[in-house]
């Protein structure tokens, strides 16, 4: 059948499995958006407040669904202001497709109106990043970003199409995409035989987890894996609820803001058996101290991570499901009960600890945690809050926790959580932010209501930016430069200026029934908790510092 450029592009989309577009539209991007209005019904399109948020909430869906999360907007500004959520996705591997248009060819590199190189601003961010000047090359390229995005370790992919190509026609015949196989070319025998032969001299393992395991829905393998080689188990914000947070084996977070047990167990430990994870700064800390006691063991579908931050003994190369499904087949059943005994009594005297009196950021996470039953879906900004969700909930599932790692993106969660709620309509969905993030984004609350989509926002509100304020309170002498957010906004009636609900919590009896009625409500709901100015994140290693050197509240005093 014959068909223009911009109904290729919502048959493609169909045909990719496609059910929801997150956008804005503006000039260029006109013809797919009438195309989209012609097949209202197939395709649901969410038009959020802004570009920023139609990227973020593509990824939440992402993260949530497993599935590849489409958002769009128009060339020039509405393309730029896609950069930081398509940035954001590449920093976690994130599946995604942003779908941009452009000026017509013959006005191509003209400095048109709204014309901007966004390919060429995005090639570093991208998987990959396709421009189509040729409505014949269209179908393919959008096949083939689709391809990109999944296999492998996912990332986001950037069709920028121009006008004339979404008005002129061609032929189009719809293809069943093929099923991607899992990455298995590199996963070597020797590599096997050496990591088990590892596992089977060492008394004191330990296994770290990353993003990897989600990505590659490797949950049961891993569970079978740990209870295999009989060890304790850390993890890094990308890798929450790959393994049972409720375990008696695990440990919690590794690195800055990591447990005393997880960075002292990996000090101590004489094998670290690294899964879906880059060692990031953030978890290594001074890097030729880093399990320095131990033989590392890297498992990693990008060969680009093998050595990239830290120098590994063994290294195995593939799909990590794959590569625990191979492992598991061999390696023997081993106890070391001598070295669990040794971590429980790191938990027993070091455990995560708040001050109780008053309302807390860890305290409301804490009740979050319990109103839910820990059956959540948890989205978060960055910051201080994004700590306490990450240390205080325990997360017991796969993609149930979801929130920007690599680039650390303030106002990332609330779109987020709409493409979380969108994807997953029968979980709640709650939204844990800061307020100096909850200010980035907080239109994205008008969406919400707009669509009606009841996701909770808790807004962790201390009028200051913590985390910074936390830095310069502990490393810049109490130079409060510019963190001080103490003004006359009242989040409760901005809800309500929205279409949300609002409440405030000033105290803890407050939190839990407060979350029970946003809950019950069925409605979009922003409660804003009132916290100290000075609460801070422990554990905490300074920058640059060795992961053993974390210290609390205790140790500064």
């Amino acid at each position: 059948m014959r068909l223009t450029g911009s109904e290729i592009v919502i048959e493609c989309l169909k045909e990719q499995g496609v059910d929801t577009v997150f956008g804005y539209p503006g000039g260029t991007i006109l013809n797919i958006y009438d195309a989209l209005y012609k097949h209202d019904g197939e395709i649901r399109h969410v038009l959020t407040s802004h570009e920023q948020g139609a990227a973020h909430a593509a990824d939440g869906y992402a993260r949530a669904t497993g599935k590849v999360g489409v958002c769009m907007a128009t060339s020039g500004p509405g393309a730029t202001n896609l950069v930081t959520g398509i940035a954001t996705a590449y920093m976690d591997s994130v599946p995604l497709v942003a779908i941009t248009a452009n000026v017509a060819v013959p006005l191509l590199g003209r400095d048109s109106f709204q014309e901007i190189d966004i390919a060429g601003v995005t090639m570093p961010i991208t998987k990959h990043n396709f421009i189509v000047k040729d409505v014949e090359k269209l179908a393919e390229t959008i096949r083939r970003a689709f391809i990109i995005a999944k296999e492998g370790r996912p990332g986001p992919v950037l069709i920028d199409i121009t006008k004339d190509v979404t008005a002129n026609e061609t032929e189009f015949e719809m293809v069943r995409p093929e099923p991607i196989e899992r990455k298995t070319d590199y996963i070597k025998e020797d590599d096997l035989e050496a990591v088990i032969a590892l596992i089977n001299k060492c008394k004191k393992p330990f296994v770290f987890v990353g993003g990897g395991a989600v990505i590659a829905e490797a949950s049961e393998e891993l569970n079978e894996f740990v209870e295999k080689v009989h060890a304790p188990v850390a993890d890094t914000l990308m890798g929450k609820g790959a393994f049972d947070g409720t375990s008696e084996l695990y440990c919690g977070m590794l690195g800055m803001h990591g447990t005393k047990t997880s960075n002292f167990g990996v000090t101590q430990c004489d094998l670290l058996i690294t899964i879906g994870a880059r060692f990031s700064d953030r978890v290594v800390g001074k890097a030729e101290r880093f399990a320095r006691n131990a033989k590392i063991v890297q498992i990693d579908v990008d060969p680009a991570e093998i050595n990239k931050n830290i120098i590994v003994n063994e290294s195995i190369i593939g799909d990590v499901k794959e590569v625990l499904k191979r492992l598991n087949a061999r390696i023997e059943e081993h106890r070391h009960d001598e070295w669990l005994a040794q971590i429980a009594d790191l938990k027993q005297r070091f455990p995560l600890k708040y001050n109780e009196e008053g309302l807390t950021g860890p305290y409301i996470v804490e009740e979050i945690y319990r109103v839910t039953k820990g059956d959540a879906v948890i989205t978060t900004e960055v910051g201080q809050h994004q700590m306490w969700a990450a240390q205080y909930y325990k997360y017991k599932a796969p993609r149930t926790f979801i929130t920007s790692g690599g680039l650390g993106t303030m106002g990332y969660g609330l779109g987020a959580s709409l493409g979380a709620k969108l994807g997953c309509p029968d979980k709640t969905v709650i939204n844990i932010a800061g307020d100096g993030c909850f200010r980035m984004n907080m239109n994205e609350i008008a969406t919400a209501a707009r669509y009606n989509i009841p996701v909770v926002q808790v807004v962790i509100n201390n009028h200051v930016l913590g985390m910074v304020r936390q830095w310069q309170t502990l490393f810049y002498e109490k130079r409060y430069s510019h963190t001080i957010l103490n003004d006359a906004v009242d989040f409760v009636k901005l809800a309500e200026a929205m279409g949300a609900v609002g409440i405030r919590v000033t105290k803890k009896e407050e939190v839990a029934p407060a979350l029970e009625k946003a809950i019950g409500l069925g409605k979009p709901v922003v409660i804003d908790c009132q916290i100290d100015c000075d609460d801070k994140v422990f554990p905490m290693v300074p920058a640059g510092a060795a992961i053993e050197e974390a210290f609390d509240q205790d140790d500064l005093k």
